[in-house]
């Protein structure tokens, strides 16, 4: 199977989320819950709460030209927009119901931003949470 190039990074990128949610304290329960209607990147549990993460991944190599590297200023997290919002709870819902979720058990939906720099081999992840 070939993968494009954006395709790798988002792979990478929900990889490293992944490991760095378990580096603190998080257990991975589900990656690329999909429907129809929507997906969840990662799935994970801590403390009792469950976090639905949505995963944002870009690579020095794909930014958009009008972003200055030096300074960081690109904020991925901000691609996710209310549309974007209304399918992912709506997944999440469904999620719930076919994993029989108590309706009492918390949960919330954080954004991890991971900036990857192939060259180096080097990657910076932001974290986001509960931005509801």
């Amino acid at each position: 199977m070939n993968i494009t190039n954006r395709q790798y990074i988002g792979q990478l990128g929900e990889d490293i989320a992944c490991r760095f949610l378990m580096k603190h304290g998080h257990k991975i329960r589900d990656r690329n819950y999909r429907k129809k209607w929507g997906e969840i990147d990662i799935i994970s549990e801590k403390d009792r709460i469950f976090h639905f993460v949505e995963v944002k991944s870009v690579s020095r190599e794909i930014l958009p030209s009008n972003v200055n590297h030096e300074t960081n200023d690109y904020r991925p997290e901000d691609n996710v927009h209310p549309w974007k919002l209304k399918r992912l709870y709506r997944t999440i819902q469904t999620y719930l119901l076919d994993e029989n979720v108590s309706d009492e058990t918390e949960w919330q939906i954080d954004i991890i931003a991971v900036f990857i720099n192939i060259k180096t081999r080097r990657a910076k992840v932001r974290m986001t949470e509960n931005i509801i």
